[in-house]
């Protein structure tokens, strides 16, 4: 089997292995732990808030939540190393004026916040902003008429985020024992068919060397003809 048809083999199982380690759409989104984000670079001209929110909704997702500084952190942090993004960037949060608190679009609940000190103001369409310098949150005006950014944020799909770690486990050990084994099996078929293709060579040896002498024939019909040598 020629080598080149090897990496033919592998590419199902490769391929396995992948759907099995991304969780996410596809590599332009980013993981961390549960979720998935994007940030979509292109400038939009907007007339509320929610043609912003509509950016994330056409992928699948929905405005940025944020629920612990570790979440903030990583957030900050692929912002400036990846994602290039601007000074502030819209989070997907609203000020409620019928029970006078922020809630997030996604419905999730309002579990951590990290606004700076700013002097009090009216909240009537108040929305929140990621300051990227400093990873403090800011209130501003929801009627925003461009935005340099979109920041958004998905559930893994419940039925590969609810998967136990023994799961996990298991599936990478059936995977990687079946990519072991087809490679096994590739070699061995290889080495077999390029036996059969070259053909037996085995030589046999020669007749023995007789323990007569070379210049003498034993005949049985004439005794003593000539003499028998042995070793």
């Amino acid at each position: 089997m020629p080598r080149a048809v090897l990496p033919k083999l592998l590419l199902p199982l490769l391929g396995l292995v992948a759907a099995t380690v991304a969780d996410c759409p596809s590599s332009a989104w980013v993981q961390f732990k549960d979720s998935c984000y994007i940030f979509l670079e292109e400038a939009i001209k907007v007339e509320s808030i929610e043609d912003v929110r509509n950016q994330c909704t056409d992928h699948g997702a929905d405005m940025i939540s944020i629920h612990n500084e570790e979440e903030n952190a990583f957030i900050l942090n692929t912002l400036k190393k990846q994602w290039k993004g601007p000074d502030d960037i819209l989070l997907g949060m609203f000020y409620d004026t019928d029970d006078a608190s922020f809630k997030w679009f996604d419905s999730s609940n309002m579990t951590f916040d990290k606004w700076e000190d700013q002097d009090a103001e009216d909240l009537v369409d108040t929305c929140g902003f990621l300051h990227t310098k400093t990873g403090e949150w800011k209130k501003g005006n929801c009627e925003v008429s461009s935005v340099e950014g979109t920041l958004c944020k998905a559930a893994i799909p419940y039925n590969k985020k609810y998967l136990s770690d023994n799961h996990i486990l298991i599936s990478t050990l059936v995977i990687a024992s079946t990519v072991i084994l087809t490679v096994l099996g590739a070699i061995i078929w290889y080495l077999y068919k390029r036996n059969s293709n070259s053909g037996f060579t085995t030589v046999f040896s020669t007749t023995p060397q007789s323990h007569y002498d070379d210049d003498c024939v034993l005949v049985v019909a004439e005794e003593n003809e000539c003499a028998v040598g042995f070793d």
